[in-house]
């Protein structure tokens, strides 16, 4: 029995001597510096060293090009070119990213490029020399003036919705007004609980007259922007109204009124152009599958019959 208990304790000792040995010491604070240190050191990937070192193919390619097609640029653009592109960006909203530079490098880029696809197209569809010419210079038009139609086409698109939502915009500053709102908390109110192009300008507006510029000369600055008739109206009455002192709450009763009839004017033009506009689809497309379909089976019968 002494002996068994001998036994039993000495492999208990041996036991818990090796556990104490196996377990690892909790890492001090030198420990982990010099770790820090170690993994500092290792030598990176090679593929991370690449993608560190190698810039993006916009920066490598597409920005030394820009510069120099704006460099170009710069030489045929006079000083009112520059502001009549800046016209066009403020009519088109200001898209994100487009500048004077941007337009002026982009009109030059078009009028390489597009040339020259037109020119290897028309090789490649074996096409006349004439032929081949009038592609190239088509291309060359295209590339050049293909910038400010994009302007012009956002710039349409920007008026027609503000001319849709501004008599709307009129109504809540009208019931804003008479609820006993001043004319600028009304304005932030209808920039607030609207979306859209017209809301982003009254934004605009109060950020002016936020800065110190007066109200007359911010919503002048507004018409400007815009090339809307009946919010250039609008913006006229309102300047007068503030310059006499009149009433802004029976002003903008009287403008929004005008403005109901003017949209259900302009909506009664443009129904009375479908009928006008509808002709050139009608004869082009329509007509001619007409006629193969009531002509065609009558033709078929009649050669059957002489054949």
């Amino acid at each position: 029995m002494t002996l068994f208990l001998g036994v039993v304790l000495i492999g208990a000792a041996v036991v818990l001597l090796g556990r104490s040995l196996g377990r690892q010491e909790p890492a001090t604070g030198l420990t982990r510096s010099l770790e820090a240190l170690e993994n500092l050191n290792a030598r990176p990937d090679a593929t991370d060293l690449l993608a560190e070192t190698e810039p993006p193919f916009a920066d490598r390619v597409l920005a030394p090009l820009q510069e120099r097609a704006l460099a170009i640029g710069r030489r045929f653009t006079g000083a009112d070119k520059t502001e009549r592109i800046r016209h066009k960006l403020d009519l088109a909203g200001n898209p994100r990213d487009w500048s004077v530079d941007r337009v002026v490098s982009l009109k030059v880029l078009g009028a390489v490029v597009s040339p020259l696809l037109a020119l290897s197209y028309g090789l490649v569809m074996d096409f006349g020399l004439s032929v081949v010419a009038l592609v190239t210079l088509g291309g060359l038009v295209v590339g050049f003036y293909g910038p400010d139609l994009y302007l012009y086409q956002r710039s349409y698109n920007r008026s027609e919705e503000i001319r849709r939502t501004l008599a709307d915009a009129v109504d809540l500053l009208t019931i804003s007004v008479e609820a006993g709102l001043g004319f600028d908390a009304a304005v932030q109110h209808v920039a607030r609980n609207t979306d859209g192009p017209l809301a982003e300008e009254f934004s605009r507006v109060l950020r002016e007259m936020q800065l110190g510029k007066g109200r007359s000369e911010s919503l002048k600055a507004l018409a400007e922007r815009t090339n809307v008739d009946d919010l250039k109206t609008f913006v006229g009455a309102m300047v007068q109204a503030d310059a006499f002192g009149i009433s802004i709450g029976q002003v903008l009763r009287v403008q929004s009124s005008e403005m109901r009839v003017k949209r259900r004017q302009y909506a009664e033009t443009k129904a009375q152009q479908v009928p006008v506009k509808i002709m050139v689809p009608l004869i082009v497309c329509i007509l001619p599958c007409l006629m193969v379909v009531v002509m065609g089976p009558a033709v078929l019968g009649i050669m059957k019959s002489f054949g």
